[in-house]
């Protein structure tokens, strides 16, 4: 049996031997708290009248009236409404497609087809979204637009109607994280033992059977990492929204994140009530995420 002494002692060994690793680890904690945790200070805007020159913790408290004043303008609804529509969107396109493109490439027999397909597909990945802007700009614009010199006397003026915009977004978005999100599955689908597909070719499944029963089964827990992942990407997807239109024509691509940045300059505040309801939208996203995830899991 082993005394309170005898326990105190090996937690000391222990210490003394991990010393290194904690070291090791001390840089990424601090980046941690400096990039992830520090930024939580200025929710305190949120409650306050801001005025700079007396700083955050001189600024007169005004309780919830910011979150009053956000959720009296048409804009709350609209903004909340985009910010979990697209996310929604982009989390069932987004490993949708991916599968689809991985299973082919993973049929792809040739080793140099193979490898030029994948190549292919990730290049969107590498494009900086300005470049994207402008190609956008290029086939979309008013007078000098490819697509509107195709439509000839029937043009569309694309950057004031806001019907069009939810889809332009969304196939962008969709298209550019597709060479990753295919990338990822392939990997797995590559790691898929062959033996399997022998046993249900041999019990008389046909492809639609084997894909249903024994691909995407197997798939299950990189699907999770891959939407966790277009969880975190889809509510940082200020870039291409904002190069794209700004807010949008009639606020048709208006969500938390680029609200938060067209405010937060003239109006502290309101800007931080935002990113509140920003916070709590996540939040509840992820913990649902995470449910379905561990619902869904192969292990269970």
């Amino acid at each position: 049996m082993t005394t309170p002494v005898g326990i105190k002692k090996k937690k000391k060994r222990d210490w003394k031997r991990y010393l290194p690793f904690y070291l090791m680890g001390t840089p990424l904690i601090a980046y941690l708290f400096i990039n992830n945790y520090m930024p939580l200070y200025g929710l305190l805007f949120a409650f306050k009248d801001v005025n700079m020159r007396k700083g955050v913790m001189g600024s007169a408290w005004v309780g919830l009236k910011n979150f009053e004043f956000l959720f009296a303008t048409s804009d709350a609804f609209i903004m909340t409404r985009n910010t979990i529509l697209y996310n929604l969107v982009f989390l069932v396109l987004g490993p949708t497609i991916g599968i689809a493109v991985a299973i082919c490439l993973n049929s792809i027999k040739g080793k140099r087809s193979s490898k030029i397909y994948q190549t292919s597909i990730l290049l969107p990945q590498l494009i900086s979204m300005v470049i994207v802007a402008y190609i956008v700009y290029a086939l979309l614009s008013n007078e000098t637009g490819m697509i509107n010199k195709m439509l000839g006397d029937n043009a569309v003026n694309f950057y004031a109607e806001k019907q069009y915009w939810p889809f332009i977004l969304v196939f962008i978005q969709v298209w550019k994280q597709l060479g990753y999100n295919a990338i990822i599955f392939l990997s797995s689908l590559v790691g898929i033992d062959k033996s399997i597909y022998e046993a249900s070719r041999v019990d008389g499944a046909n492809r639609w059977q084997t894909l249903w029963s024994v691909t995407l089964p197997m798939l299950r827990p990189i699907m999770f990492f891959v939407t966790t992942l277009l969880l975190i990407n889809s509510f940082k997807a200020f870039d291409h929204i904002w190069v794209m239109t700004g807010r949008g024509p009639g606020n048709s691509t208006t969500t938390l994140v680029t609200y938060i940045y067209s405010h937060v300059f003239d109006n502290a505040g309101l800007a931080s009530a935002a990113s509140a309801v920003l916070l709590l939208v996540v939040f509840i996203i992820t913990m649902v995420d995470n449910k379905i995830g561990k619902d869904g899991s192969v292990g269970e």
